[in-house]
Parts: structure tokens; C-alpha cells; sequence
């Protein structure tokens, strides 16, 4: 009698500590971020460390937003947009949306397939990008919801391989506190580009929508009444995934501004270049460990990113929707996703580099950033869509700079374009 009793308590402690913010901040490393992430360390070495504590209590602070708007509302962002700010807004967010996360998608992807290429080189990237993309829109569509979510929180703890690597090698770790607490600007343009691309794959604006939404689907499934002690607790959960997300983050630069950067390896385009470049210096088990971090991440970033999308265009159109509903019972929802994975790898097909998806994928996110980042601070301070939930003084601060900073950010963003 008494074992049967501990199964349960067992589960219920693994739920608590590997949730939606878990699921979200992990999904944030994906293939495409950790480009930006080995890009930094190997051209600059140590020198943009500090970035990962420096945006840590920024996006904590805006994914507890949402996640309060999700459990407050019972609505998706998308959905609360529409209600109490109409439909031109929306669509404007939903039509900048929509083809940065295909392109986003697409880049993901695309260093999957490259990636595992790698490893075994008997079948073609394309294809295994191709395998990838069919059997995760499978797999999306056939899961119960349950399901899915367990498989996305055991995914995230491939996500650790990043935090053995740099143990594998000597270390300067006087140097690397140093970088990692007193912040270092370059005065080069090519510095302060990396630095921005660091913002814009950190604060991305598809995960406002899927954690709002995670939230929503959360109350749903395990029928929550939604008061102080559920929202304490999506706010350890949020932070602990967010503080999670940034380690790996970290532990990618200093891994990647050790190693690369101090071989000389200064050029690093895509995450196979980084991978591969690895193998030589740090030896083949650190190799293969960057490897399967980015096949982990990016099996758990794609899932969140069409997911984003589906719970945006579903709310904007007033579907059915749901990762707990079956594919008759939300068939809009379900569609948009097959949809937006198809056409990412339609994308991939027609030849354009990742490179420059990512590229296009960080301008559209640099612009709605700041508008987006003024709504759910607009939203979490009226009493009218929060009641007594509204934001405190603190969070009202950490918003008020991160929109400062991502409006700040896409102007140096446009600059930089202008003057290629």
C-alpha cells in the first residue's frame, strides 16, 4: 500500500520542478541560438561572458509576465491582444510573426540535419533535416499533450552536455570571473552586432506567446484554481528555467571562447562549423557532446516554435486549440503547424543559407520585440484584464529596461544594416 502511494509524489515532484518555464527557457538554446552563442565566443573570446547573467533577471522577469497573464486570463497573449487591443495590432504581430519563425524553423533544421551529418555522413543533410522535420510533425500531432510535455522535459536535460565541456580542458577561471562579472564593450562594429544578435535570440518574442499559452494549457490540464501559492510556483518555475537557459548560454561562450578562440578559430558561421571545429582541440568526446546538445535543443525548440505559432494564428482566428485536443477536434491548430514545418524545410530545399535565415529571422524579431515587450508590460499593470495581480515595482523595472534595451537594440540593429 504504502509504495503504491510514493509513484505519484514521485511524478508530482518531477512536474513541479521540470514545467512550462523549464520547457521554454531550454527551448530558447535551440540550433540557431547556439550559432549566435559560438560565434561570440570564438570571434571575442571571453568578453561577452557577463551577457549571460546581464539578461538572466530581464527574461525572467518578462516570461513571469506572461506566465501570470496565461494563469490570470486563461487566454494565450495572442488572445488577450485581440480582446482588449483589436485586430490591426494582431495582425501586424502575427503577419511579422509568422515568417520569422518559419525562418527560424528552418534554421534549426537545417543544423540538425548538418549535425547529424556529422556524425554518421552516410545519409545527406537535406534528408536527415528532412526525416527530422516529418517525424516531429508526427509525433506533434499523434501525442496527447501529456505526453508531449514529459518528452519535452526529458529533452531538456540533453541541454547539460554544455555544462561538462569546459571541464574537459584546463581552464583561466580567474579570467573567466573577471569576463563574467565586470562587463567589457568592444568598440567595434562587428562586436556590438554579435551583441544585439545575443539580445534577439535571448528576449525572442515567439516565447512570450508559448509561455503564456503553456500556462493556459497547464491550468486546463490539471484543472488549477489559480491563486497566490500557483502563481509563486510558475514564478520558481519560470525563473529556474530562464536561470537553466542562461547557463547553458554561458556555458556555450566560455566553452566556445576558450577552445575556438584561443586555437585561432575565429570564423564560426553555423553550429556543425563550431561542433566540428571542436574535435581537433578539445578532443572527439567533446565533439560529440556539443553534437547531441544541438540535436536535444533543437528536437525541443522546433515543437516550441510551431506550437508558438499554431496557439498565435488559432487565438487570431478564433479556432480550436490545444496541444491536448486531437487533430479532428483542432484541426486549424494542428494545420498551421504542419504547415509551418513543411515550409521550413521547403525553405531549406530551395538552397538559402542558414546564415542568412537567422539574419532575416533577428530583424523581425529586433522590431517587434520592443512593441511586444510594451504590451505585456501595458497588460500587466491594468486591473481590468490582472484584478489583484498586476505587476509589482520590481518587475515594472526590469520590464521598463528590457524595453528600453530591445528598443535600443533594434535601432542599433537597422544601423547596422543600413551601413553593411
Amino acid at each position: 500500500m504504502s509504495e503504491k502511494r510514493k509513484a505519484p509524489v514521485k511524478r508530482s515532484i518531477l512536474a513541479k520542478f521540470i514545467g512550462p518555464g523549464l520547457i521554454t527557457g531550454a527551448s530558447d538554446d535551440d540550433p540557431s541560438g547556439i550559432a549566435t552563442y559560438s560565434q561570440a565566443g570564438a570571434a571575442f573570446g571571453l568578453t561577452s561572458l557577463w551577457t549571460a547573467f546581464f539578461t538572466y533577471p530581464l527574461m525572467a522577469a518578462l516570461q513571469e509576465m506572461c506566465a501570470r497573464i496565461g494563469l490570470v486570463t486563461k487566454h494565450g497573449l495572442t488572445g488577450v491582444i485581440k480582446r482588449y487591443y483589436g485586430r490591426p495590432l494582431l495582425s501586424v504581430m502575427v503577419l511579422l510573426s509568422f515568417p520569422a519563425i518559419i525562418l527560424n524553423i528552418g534554421a534549426d533544421l537545417a543544423g540538425m540535419g548538418a549535425v547529424a551529418n556529422m556524425l554518421l555522413p552516410a545519409i545527406p543533410a537535406t534528408v536527415y533535416s528532412i526525416i527530422i522535420g516529418v517525424t516531429l510533425t508526427y509525433f506533434i500531432v499523434a501525442l496527447p499533450y501529456r505526453r508531449i510535455a514529459n518528452i519535452l522535459r526529458w529533452l531538456c536535460l540533453t541541454l547539460l552536455c554544455y555544462l561538462v565541456v569546459p571541464f574537459l580542458f584546463k581552464q583561466d577561471w580567474v579570467l573567466i570571473l573577471k569576463n563574467t562579472f565586470i562587463p567589457r564593450l568592444i568598440m567595434d562594429k562587428e562586436y556590438f552586432a554579435i551583441i544585439v544578435g545575443i539580445l534577439g535570440t535571448t528576449i525572442s518574442p515567439y516565447l512570450f506567446f508559448f509561455q503564456t499559452s503553456m500556462e493556459v494549457e497547464e491550468v486546463k490540464q490539471r484543472k488549477l484554481i489559480v491563486d497566490k501559492r500557483i502563481i509563486h510556483g510558475m514564478q520558481k518555475d519560470v525563473r529556474g528555467g530562464i536561470l537553466f537557459s542562461n547557463l547553458v548560454f554561458y556555458f556555450i561562450i566560455l566553452t566556445t571562447g576558450t577552445v575556438l578562440y584561443n586555437g585561432g578559430v575565429r570564423d564560426i558561421q553555423t553550429v556543425d562549423q563550431a561542433a566540428l571545429a571542436l574535435k581537433p582541440l578539445a578532443g572527439r568526446f567533446s565533439f560529440i557532446l556539443f553534437a547531441i546538445g544541438v540535436l536535444g535543443t533543437g528536437l525541443l525548440a522546433v515543437p516550441v516554435l510551431a506550437g508558438s505559432l499554431s496557439y498565435m494564428v488559432s487565438e487570431a482566428f478564433g479556432w480550436k486549440e490545444g496541444l491536448d485536443k486531437k487533430f479532428h477536434e483542432a484541426r486549424g491548430f494542428y494545420m498551421v503547424m504542419i504547415i509551418s514545418i513543411l515550409a521550413a524545410l521547403l525553405i531549406n530545399l530551395t538552397g538559402i543559407s542558414p546564415v542568412r535565415a537567422l539574419i532575416l529571422t533577428a530583424i523581425v524579431y529586433g522590431v517587434t520585440a520592443p512593441v511586444l515587450i510594451g504590451i505585456i508590460l501595458h497588460i500587466c499593470n491594468n486591473k481590468k484584464i490582472m484584478g489583484d495581480n498586476t505587476n509589482g515595482k520590481l518587475s515594472n523595472i526590469l520590464g521598463g529596461f528590457a524595453f528600453l534595451l530591445m528598443t535600443i537594440a533594434a535601432g542599433i540593429l537597422i544601423w547596422l544594416m543600413i551601413n553593411r
